[in-house]
């Protein structure tokens, strides 16, 4: 007859023991838990990607300072002043204006002027709309965001070769 010991030391000595601790079932269901969310947030990162990274940032990194420098070489002292709603609502319609004035407060025209409403979220919704003349120095451009949240935009204008441009962040409210 076996005593107690025996009946214990052969329980401990057969090869699936551990795996009916629960206290060991515990911890490789964790560790399996961990690695599940970890393929999962791999997987998103690669399906979701925004491709809000440049192909060239080193080359543009490279020439940054060159780039400067042309700009403000070439700066005509224009004062730009964007004139956005304080309030804006998706899927609502806002006239966005921006002013050109030189150096003696003048209005000056550029070439072309062009307004580029960043998501910095969502690389899809990105949007670019060209701007209308109102009056010398003023352009105009009529637009409706269509996400709630926040958007990065820029106004560029161009002269020549010259390029301006005045950026600002938005936050869009709810309807």
């Amino acid at each position: 007859m076996m005593t107690h010991i025996q009946t214990r030391l052969q329980t401990h000595l057969q090869p699936n023991a551990a795996l009916r601790n629960p206290w060991v079932l515990g911890w490789i269901g964790l560790i399996v838990v961990v690695l599940a969310v970890n393929l999962v947030m791999v997987y998103l990162a690669f399906a979701t990607n925004p491709g809000l990274v440049n192909a060239d940032y080193y080359e543009r990194g490279r020439n940054y300072e060159r780039t400067v420098l042309t700009r403000q070489a070439r700066d005509p002292g224009w004062l730009i002043r964007a004139d956005i709603p304080a309030s804006l609502h998706a899927g609502q319609t806002e006239s966005i204006r921006v002013f050109f004035v030189d150096k003696a407060g003048q209005p000056v025209d550029p070439e072309v002027v062009t307004f580029h409403a960043y998501r910095p979220s969502d690389a899809a919704r990105d949007f670019t709309l060209s701007m209308n003349r109102e009056d010398r120095g003023r352009y105009v451009v009529e637009t409706a965001f269509p996400l709630i949240g926040v958007w990065d935009t820029l106004i560029v204008a161009r002269l020549g070769e010259d390029e301006f441009s005045v950026g600002e962040r938005l936050t869009v409210g709810t309807p």
